[in-house]
């Protein structure tokens, strides 16, 4: 009786006590087993990205989205937006209600269905996206529109089959590519010369350079421990802002952030939100930036230039490149724009307030200035597309592990711009040559289904 009376409170336990929390843990799996009522994820145009049938989970994209949108799996839970939305994917108590349960069992077709998340993505963006990442072993993406902080595409390679994860996840989860990780917003990189966007936004707003101020890159600069140089011992001469940027010159944007100094330096990284959340519906990581400790003369003139202790993510520095592309505020990125119920109704989400406005409008016409100068006339004139004003900069991170990250920033049109895009291709070499190609490939599918 003592035996009964202990197991009949432990079923009491889960079925009334936790049942909720059970039903809503990501790790049961439960909510696999009764996958053929799962709701649908679909992109901005209803292209579906994964949907349930009486065989399982499907993913038309494949490899695309794979850790974006995820996966569901009886034995290792959800993962991505299968994750994030699970209580709305999931048909509605069909976790701990008995009456369903027995439905399920006997295959009733009134069992309801869970929702249908409808994304932002667009799937030619991300197609493109994709492709164009491929051709590499570590690459990662992301295009947002900078009107509206939706993200159109975003891509991580290598990738996996998310159909398959079961049979895979062993041999994926010890893979030292890492497929699983999703590069472009967990991915922690030295963003190289295009954080140079922050050091002239930051001096520009706070009167410490202007437009016109000139500087003097004889291809090195002493500052402290460390002596700065430019990519592949370039030495630039004497230059405005303008041509500092278009150039990339290491030398003058150490200058420029010394001019900054520390304490400056810091309270512009808050202004800009670096080191906080940023808000999206997936976790994602948060930028690493030095302490006030840490600040020596060497490391702040190496932030100039994105190198030293700082580490950011691909969709960071696409909020820096639309930042100056929406005049100085900062759009809050997200993936989901409704949630559509099996009953018809679609609940529109708010997308969020913006970020932070980090810097005036007067400033981000400047940048977006400098960034045009780059395309046209600079490093990066690999990004130009006929017809189409670019704004961009490149950037060539060097890091302990091996050859430089490629990286590239944009947006467009440069006048009235409908897409902001950052690129990071793990160990190649140089931004302008790698990285730039492909942003000029997302670019030009954004704006024309735009």
């Amino acid at each position: 009786m003592l035996c009964f009376a202990v197991l009949a409170a432990r079923q009491l336990w889960l079925q009334v006590v936790v049942a909720q929390q059970t039903a809503a843990s990501p790790y049961n799996p439960r909510n696999a087993l009764l996958s053929r009522y799962r709701g649908s994820i679909v992109a901005r145009d209803d292209t579906v990205l994964a949907r349930s049938t009486a065989h399982g989970r499907l993913y038309p994209l494949g490899p695309q989205l794979a850790q974006t949108v995820g996966y569901v799996s009886q034995r290792y839970g959800t993962s991505g937006l299968e994750r994030a939305f699970d209580a709305e994917l999931t048909a509605p108590v069909a976790g701990n209600d008995f009456m369903t349960q027995v439905r399920n069992l006997f295959g009733d077709a009134s069992q309801p269905r869970g929702a249908t998340i409808v994304t932002t993505i667009d799937p030619v963006v991300e197609e493109t996206l994709y492709d164009a990442l491929l051709p590499y072993e570590r690459a990662a993406g992301v295009a947002i529109d900078p009107r509206t902080g939706e993200i159109l595409a975003i891509a991580s390679v290598p990738s996996f089959d998310p159909q398959s994860v079961d049979a895979d996840f062993a041999s994926l989860r010890d893979d030292p590519q890492s497929a699983l990780l999703n590069r472009a917003i967990d991915g922690l990189y030295p963003p190289g010369s295009t954080f140079k966007i922050f050091t002239a936004a930051s001096a520009l707003e706070d009167g410490v350079v202007t437009p016109e101020s000139t500087f003097v890159d004889p291809g090195f600069l002493d500052v402290g421990s460390a002596v700065i140089h430019d990519d592949e011992g370039e030495a630039t001469g004497t230059q405005d802002l303008s041509g500092a940027f278009a150039e990339s010159s290491n030398v003058d944007f150490a200058q420029i952030a010394m001019r900054l100094g520390p304490d400056r330096w810091l309270a512009d990284a808050a202004k800009w939100r670096l080191g906080e959340p940023v808000g999206l519906e997936l976790p994602a990581q948060t930028d690493r930036l030095p302490t006030r400790a840490e600040l020596t003369p060497s490391v702040l003139a190496q932030l100039g230039f994105g190198q030293a202790d700082l580490l950011v993510t691909p969709l960071r520095m696409a909020l820096v490149a639309a930042t100056i592309a929406s005049g100085g505020v900062e759009p809050h990125p997200h993936l989901v724009r409704a949630i559509r119920e099996p009953g018809g109704g679609q609940r529109e989400l708010d997308p969020g307030a913006p970020l932070a406005q980090p810097i005036s409008a007067q400033t981000a016409d400047e940048v977006r200035t400098l960034m045009i100068a780059v395309v046209t006339r600079g490093t990066g004139t690999a990004a130009a597309i006929p017809g189409v004003t670019v704004a961009g900069k490149t950037g060539t991170a060097t890091n302990p592990a091996g050859r430089s990250h490629a990286w590239f920033v944009a947006f467009a049109p440069a006048e009235a711009p409908r897409v902001a895009v950052a690129v990071v291709v793990e160990n190649v070499g140089y931004g302008g040559a790698y990285a730039a190609p492909i942003a000029r490939q997302v670019l030009r599918a954004a704006l024309r289904r735009s």
